[in-house]
């Protein structure tokens, strides 16, 4: 089992999570963090830490954001791997309690 990056990241990408992965299965997009589920290894470092409450257990994943499993695992092979904390997005306080984002989930890859 994986966990997985939802809903509430986008637009903030907070890197906290990626700081405390002992295996750096974080993958950055421009406005978003995914984890590839191949290389998670189930620790759950990243939850607690995560200023969004954006990851979940994969088994524990709300049904209003199945999408994202499918999402993480697709885009985890596309984005570069992250390794390092960053500052978050410009716009992360203001987007950090809104709900519904999945139409401003920017498909680019991060920098």
């Amino acid at each position: 089992m994986a966990y997985v990056v939802a809903d509430p990241c986008i637009k903030c990408k907070y890197t906290d999570c990626v700081e405390v992965c002992p295996v750096n299965c974080f993958y950055e997009g421009a406005n978003f963090l995914v984890i590839h589920p191949d290389e998670c290894i189930d620790c759950g470092a990243c939850e607690p830490v995560c200023p969004t409450k954006a990851i979940f257990p994969e088994t524990e994943l709300p049904g209003k954001w199945k999408e994202y499993k499918a999402l993480n695992a697709d885009f985890a092979g596309k984005w570069p791997n992250i390794a390092e904390k960053k500052t978050q997005l410009p716009e992360a306080e203001e987007y950090k309690a809104k709900e519904n984002k999945r139409d401003l989930l920017d498909t680019s890859p991060g920098k």
